[in-house]
């Protein structure tokens, strides 16, 4: 069992309603539009299916991280202008609807989306806040957006960033993210703003414990003060980190595919998930790049239950999970529990 799989059972995990928390932008755009873009454009790119090769993993590709990095690169040449912007927003949010997600919390990189034509970093929160807010209404979802910086990227260029989205908590940005190369760059220079982003309302979460150890967890929620992890798989390498998330309720936003394609495990069956839960965490199930991956959410499920025999139950608590740790206004938080423990 793999992401390729063709199994015709897909279509009962599509009927399930389901909450998403990890999603980058920068990686669900559709293959189409990124086709449509390189032409209008005339981006120095194939305009035909080889594209895909390059944003897409692929069957023969070899399952690294510095392969699934690579996807990436070609990527940052597409944000030309602010309507393409706002169209890969738009479609992204689409995309989530129409696989029954009914809440989806999406980050995005404002650097990642400025550096092609220099916008001004304000303007490209603004263009993503706008298209997500009418996104929302037009197909039903409520939608959280998380701003991200990288980790291997310099601290004033994140300080550039977290003081706009801070400037934007009110209209749309409800938490700040780490992401970037955690195999290689601390997040410790980043502590202080994270602290000031809580201090201002945002809520945090923190890429880690994907391509370093459980101390990067332990650093993330005692020092960054993290709500969330983003993948986390690591953590049971110590039982005191283990503790320590259980204790204070932190919500691990698990990627299988993303695990798999980027070779932190080596085979689906591989995935830590299950112990994961097994040791009381709270463990939801995210898609991380579904553009990248080729899947969707859905795909995911039943990834889980095919190669690690999840169950019925244990989907429902994941998915239950994930509502109670969004990043929703406290009334809508409980209304979409309520709505998703009426369905189960």
């Amino acid at each position: 069992m793999d992401w390729y799989d063709p199994s015709p059972t897909l279509q009962k995990y599509q009927l399930l309603p389901k909450v998403e928390l990890h999603r980058h932008l920068e990686g669900s755009l559709r293959l189409n539009t990124l086709q449509d873009i390189a032409q209008q454009f005339d981006l120095p790119l194939p305009h035909d299916g080889s594209l895909a090769a390059l944003v897409q993993i692929q069957r023969s590709e070899p399952l690294t991280f510095a392969n699934f990095l690579s996807k990436f690169t070609p990527l940052r040449q597409f944000y030309q202008s602010p309507q393409v912007i706002t169209r890969v927003v738009r479609e992204a949010i689409e995309d989530a609807a129409a696989d029954h997600i009914l809440h989806l919390e999406m980050r995005f990189t404002p650097v990642a989306l400025s550096r092609a034509r220099g916008f001004d970093l304000a303007e490209v929160i603004d263009w993503v806040i706008e298209s997500a807010a009418c996104a929302s209404r037009d197909f039903g979802i409520t939608v959280s957006l998380i701003a991200s910086i990288n980790r291997h990227e310099s601290l004033e260029l994140a300080e550039q960033v977290v003081s706009r989205v801070i400037e934007r908590h009110a209209d749309g940005i409800a938490a700040l993210d780490l992401a970037g190369n955690e195999a290689e760059f601390s997040a410790l220079p980043f502590a202080g703003l994270f602290k000031e982003a809580k201090r201002s309302g945002l809520f945090i979460t923190v890429h880690a414990g994907e391509w370093n150890g459980a101390h990067n967890v332990r650093e993330a929620i005692e020092v960054l003060e993290a709500d969330r992890i983003g993948h986390g798989v690591r953590v049971l390498e110590d039982e005191c980190v283990v503790s320590l998330a259980r204790e204070r309720g932190v919500v691990f936003e698990t990627c299988l595919t993303s695990n798999l394609q980027s070779g932190v495990i080596s085979a689906p069956g591989a995935h830590p998930l299950r112990a994961m839960l097994d040791a009381g965490l709270n463990i939801t199930l995210n898609t991380d790049d579904p553009g990248i991956s080729g899947i969707t959410l859905s795909d995911e499920l039943r990834l889980a239950v095919h190669a690690l025999q999840i169950g019925q139950a244990q989907l429902n608590t994941m998915t239950l999970n994930a509502a109670r740790g969004s990043f929703l206004p406290a009334e809508q938080k409980s209304e979409l529990i309520q709505k998703l423990e009426k369905i189960s």
